[in-house]
């Protein structure tokens, strides 16, 4: 067992909010009805009474309550008194900054319970083997520190935990806690024995020390960030000197015909399915919307260089409808 002042950052005042990493099966995240919340930002005041005044009413399905938890709403960096009233995109849609952090959480805390088997529906399984590359380019080895963010059901994470084996460790981040269940109940039942389950935001990785880790993965998680340059730099932070980062992420497609196909199958076919089988047609269009806002191959090498990384590169997989950027600290 590793000491977790070599993960968990000392300085991160907030500690008590986190589930922190300790072993496997004794980590339980928050529920939703605990008192015991991150504070909410000023934006979400009126979701959290809501909630919090409303939860015989949720548990009946009424509609009109959020669906997020305000807890996922961790460490927001942006604020009313920080952003102002500066914007950014959610999906095609303008909104401000502090509000983003939440309006993602819903989206995955409603399609939470379904993710694994829509993954496989939209991607007609194809998701399996983009992931399969990326961690062949992750020179993973037995006794090292991986860090998933954004890890969800805990795919990577899974691989990741045979791969370091007994004397190394895996963390499964996320800043959601619907999906952070969701992977920690998958593991579990898989017996990975070696890995942790930590909220955190990508933005700030504030539960961690610098140099902690020796490889990172961020697997369709990227596009959801409101600063992604700060997530970037974040993420070389707790790099060890030498360490890796892999970015698998949906990008531009380099066949025009196909990305002209890719756009009709993305507006039409993915809110179906999502109405269909997770009843929530919404959280699909935003996926589609937010894939095409991502930035390209070329201009996401740019800023992981900006943030310090070396030796950056990208592999397209699918003909560039996914991309695997790789990048290493120096």
């Amino acid at each position: 067992m590793t000491d977790k002042k070599t993960v968990l950052n000392d300085q991160f005042s907030d500690v008590s909010d986190l589930p922190t990493g300790t072993p496997q099966g004794q980590q339980a995240t928050l529920p939703f009805q605990s008192n015991t919340q991150a504070p909410v930002t000023n934006n979400q005041a009126n979701a959290s009474n809501q909630i919090n005044g409303s939860q015989a009413s949720q548990n009946t399905g009424a509609e009109n309550l959020p669906r997020f938890n305000p807890k996922d709403d961790i460490n927001n960096p942006h604020t009313p008194d920080t952003d102002g009233l500066e914007e950014t995109h959610f999906g095609y849609k303008k909104v401000k900054k502090a509000e983003k952090q939440a309006k993602v959480a819903d989206v995955f805390t409603s399609v939470a319970k379904k993710y694994d088997i829509m993954n496989d529906l939209m991607s007609f399984g194809i998701h399996r083997l983009w992931k399969r590359y990326a961690i062949s380019l992750s020179g993973v080895r037995a006794g090292q520190h991986v860090l998933d963010i954004a890890g969800g059901t805990g795919d990577l994470a899974k691989a990741f935990s045979r791969e370091v084996g007994r004397q190394g460790k895996v963390v499964l981040s996320d800043i959601n806690a619907a999906m952070l269940d969701v992977g920690r109940e998958r593991l579990i039942n898989a017996g990975c024995n070696n890995v942790d389950f930590v909220l955190a935001n990508a933005e700030t990785l504030a539960p961690f020390e610098d140099n902690s880790f020796d490889l990172l993965t961020i697997s369709f998680g990227l596009r959801n960030v409101t600063d992604k340059d700060a997530a970037l730099r974040s993420m070389y932070r707790v790099l060890k000197p030498g360490g890796r980062l892999l970015i698998l992420e949906f990008s531009k497609p380099i066949f025009e015909p196909l990305s002209k196909a890719y756009d009709i199958y993305s507006f039409t076919a993915l809110p179906m399915m999502g109405k269909l089988v997770a009843n929530d047609s919404e959280s699909y269009q935003y996926l589609a919307e937010s894939i095409r806002m991502h930035p390209d191959q070329q201009t996401l090498k740019n800023m992981m260089e900006d943030a310090g990384f070396v030796n950056c590169d990208y592999h397209n997989l699918t003909a560039g409808i996914v991309a695997v950027h790789r990048g290493f600290k120096k």
